[in-house]
């Protein structure tokens, strides 16, 4: 069958149309604003093919995937199995980053598994095996008396109840064995949950630490690293917390016998404990109380609100500040801004062990004086946040909450053991941190010999063939550690559809709403060669688009019009474009053909030199100190190529010092910049981003916009019943 054949669909506003659509094809939707365009594309063909799909499914499959209501029509055929690729973020897990959902990051762990180098953190040299006498050395190191404990590990991080395995080991005359943490005595072994991860080391030996020990030690880790493959652990059995000491027969540094456990594609994946930096749990941020936001205005004092809850309205904690300021020695009126730097820090952060003499005064006015240290601010915002059952105050405390990057991974997500493992000098983080186009150029040029080269051929050729999708969309700006919550619409669009080139389906038809919205014409270009290519492969791709360049490169134009909502609906014209242009009823056909084009102004509004915003100094992201210069008054546009810095100039840098200055925000964090003049000339500044507007399914248009509310006042005031007692709120949703 090569087309597909809609007849009578009646979608939202559509108006009984009929459609002959051929397949294999770059098909693009395009008309007003409002003309049923969404309503073709994605309510009726994409709803009807994946809803046919999911009903050839089994009973079982299909209750877990939602099934799509049956569109309006009264036939289609022809369909293929449907995808929609949708302008909207990807995902709000902040786990989620542009490697993991484009595959790269997996291929990125399998190669450095299989041809990674590992280093010594702290002497940059490569790991070599380690001697059963250097791990005796070791041990033998360590304090003497100290109580230790020889583990090999037999099972790592593996689902199942594990009985013959601990069977196996009771057999063989082992007594104890550490499970998930926990020692345990192998006669009786805890029953372990089928469906859960379970790790399992062997108790091989017990012992103090003692001169005397070199030959019994050296028998109990021959035995360890051959029951376990390679490894074994020395635990302290007094202190649980306490680092062990990892010994590897294949991987210890020569120097400082530091040793890791064998590469596995795990160890590169901060999703999973065993690659994931144990701070910050592998999302590479910590939150703090940000000094910043708690101190909303330091030009105001302590009594007066400088820090909100502690001032004067606050009776229990303006009286603990009323004691810290007596024992220093500051004037609670006085701004905050005029107090001493050790001042500041004992507000913030506390006095530590000092003892503070605090009066406090209960609800009666009785009297009470007890000595004990000041926790701080900070401390004490900290430790109801962690403490507190109510969302409210949750919700309150976590406006002065900031994120910042984890010290101990500086970031790159991964524990300290995967940071040091090199494919030619270059360790997994770095890679991740660069832009996809240097990342394409870095793999273009690796080099590998012998044996490695073998083991990666392959992995690279699918690393270097999603590269190379996601710069064909025009987003080799990206990097692919960046956070998919952060994503705009358009860029979260085009990585699913780079994806799905990298997926190489057959047979499928894709539909996709204005992938072209915000590219710069370089990138458009790009893209429309994406398109074309997702059609070679043989899939009918539906487009609904307004750009020109799209529609011109398009197989098959159909312009649904003539106008939107009741006055749309139907098939104006349909077919190439050179018959679009034929059809004079047709307003895309008369753009297209020249017939009616946009006017540029031929008079333009004269600047005003005296009236203008500037900003100084611009460093954030990619900006290299830019000086941007916005007249007062008129319209200006901000434009370049994807990726420039377009973004951080505005919506990073200019409107969070504007939303900080006029609206008086707290929690806006604007990039680096040096200087900024010209804000006196507004009253407030207004954000129109493309975030949704809400969700409660009690809103409409009319609601928020404010115009139901004069509507409301106006049945309320105009029924002609005096006596029905009708108020603007009986007619409220």
């Amino acid at each position: 069958m090569d087309k597909i054949e809609v007849r009578g669909a009646r979608t939202h506003n559509l108006k009984n149309i009929n459609l002959v659509i051929p397949r294999d094809k770059l098909i693009v939707v395009t008309g007003l604003s409002g003309s049923g365009k969404s309503s073709l594309a994605f309510d009726t063909l994409y709803a009807e093919g994946q809803r046919r799909y999911v009903e050839s499914l089994s009973a079982y499959a299909r209750q877990f995937l939602s099934l799509m209501e049956k569109p309006d029509v009264d036939h289609i055929e022809g369909l293929s199995p449907a995808i929609s690729i949708e302008q909207k973020s990807t995902s709000h897990n902040p786990r989620s980053t542009v490697g993991t959902i484009t595959e790269i990051h997996d291929y990125l762990r399998l190669l450095y598994a299989r041809v990674g180098e590992p280093r010594c953190p702290d002497h940059d040299v490569p790991l070599a095996a380690q001697t059963v006498s250097q791990m005796v050395d070791n041990v033998l190191s360590q304090p003497e008396g100290k109580r230790l404990m020889l583990l090999a590990p037999i099972i790592k991080e593996r689902k199942g109840e594990h009985t013959k395995t601990l069977e196996n080991l009771a057999s063989q005359g082992y007594i104890r064995a550490r499970i998930d943490g926990e020692v345990c005595d192998l006669s009786d072994p805890p029953k372990l949950e089928l469906q859960k991860k379970h790790t399992i080391e062997v108790v091989v030996d017990r012992f103090k630490v003692r001169d005397d020990l070199t030959q019994r030690l050296a028998e109990s880790f021959e035995t360890a690293l051959e029951l376990s493959g390679g490894t074994a652990v020395v635990a302290d059995m007094d202190d649980p917390k306490a680092e062990e000491l990892l010994f590897s027969a294949n991987f210890a540094c020569p120097i400082c016998g530091y040793s890791m456990r064998e590469l596995e594609p795990r160890l590169f994946s901060f999703n999973n404990p065993a690659g994931a930096c144990p701070t910050c749990d592998g999302l590479g941020v910590q939150q703090y109380f940000d000094p910043d936001r708690v101190i909303q205005n330091p030009e105001l004092s302590l009594a007066g609100g400088a820090i909100r809850g502690w001032d004067r309205r606050n009776f229990y904690y303006f009286q603990m500040l009323k004691s810290l300021a007596d024992h220093y020695k500051f004037d609670v009126e006085a701004p905050w801004g005029s107090l001493s730097t050790n001042v500041h820090k004992v507000v913030l952060y506390g006095s530590g062990k000092e003892n503070i003499e605090f009066k406090y005064m209960n609800d009666r006015g009785d009297t009470s004086i007890r000595r004990h240290p000041f926790e701080g601010v900070l401390h004490n915002m900290e430790r109801r946040y962690k403490e507190t059952e109510s969302s409210a105050v949750r919700e309150e405390l976590a406006k002065f909450i900031s994120n910042r990057p984890c010290a101990s991974c500086e970031g790159t997500r991964l524990r300290r053991e995967a940071r040091h493992v090199y494919v030619e000098n270059t360790p997994l983080p770095a890679i991740s941190d660069m832009s996809i186009g240097h990342a394409m150029e870095f793999f273009n040029n690796l080099k590998l010999a012998g044996q490695r080269a073998k083991i990666a051929e392959k992995i690279l050729k699918e690393i270097g063939d999603r590269l190379k999708f996601l710069v064909n969309v025009g987003l080799n700006y990206l990097t692919l550690s960046r956070s998919a919550e952060t994503l705009s619409g358009g860029e979260a669009q085009r990585i699913r559809l780079a994806s799905q080139i990298g997926a190489g389906l057959v047979g499928v038809m894709y539909v996709l709403d204005e992938p072209s919205i915000g590219l710069h014409q370089r990138d458009n270009e790009r893209l429309l060669g994406t398109l074309i290519h997702l059609r070679d492969l043989g899939n009918t791709v539906i487009v609904v688009e307004h750009d020109e360049d799209a529609i011109r490169a398009a197989d098959h134009v159909i312009d649904i019009g003539p106008g939107a909502g009741v006055h749309g609906g139907e098939v104006v014209a349909e077919g190439p474009l050179e018959a679009i242009m034929a059809v004079p009823e047709s307003l895309t056909g008369q753009y297209m053909s020249g017939k009616r084009k946009i006017e540029v102004p031929k008079k333009r509004v004269p600047a005003n030199p005296e009236k203008v915003l500037k900003l100084t100094g611009a460093r954030g992201n990619n900006l290299k100190d830019v000086t941007l210069t916005l007249p007062v008054g008129l319209f200006t546009c901000i434009t370049g190529v994807s990726g420039s810095g377009k973004s951080t100039l505005i919506n990073d840098t200019l409107f969070p010092i504007a939303q900080r200055q006029l609206n008086g925000a707290t929690i806006a964090e604007p990039a680096p910049y040096r200087d900024i003049q010209g804000l006196e000339h507004f009253d407030k500044v207004i954000d129109i981003d493309q975030s949704p507007i809400g969700r409660t399914p009690r809103s409409n248009p009319a609601t928020y916009t404010g115009v139901f509310t004069p509507v409301r006042e106006l049945f309320a005031g105009r029924t002609g019943i005096p006596c029905a007692r009708l108020y603007a709120r009986t007619f409220q949703l």
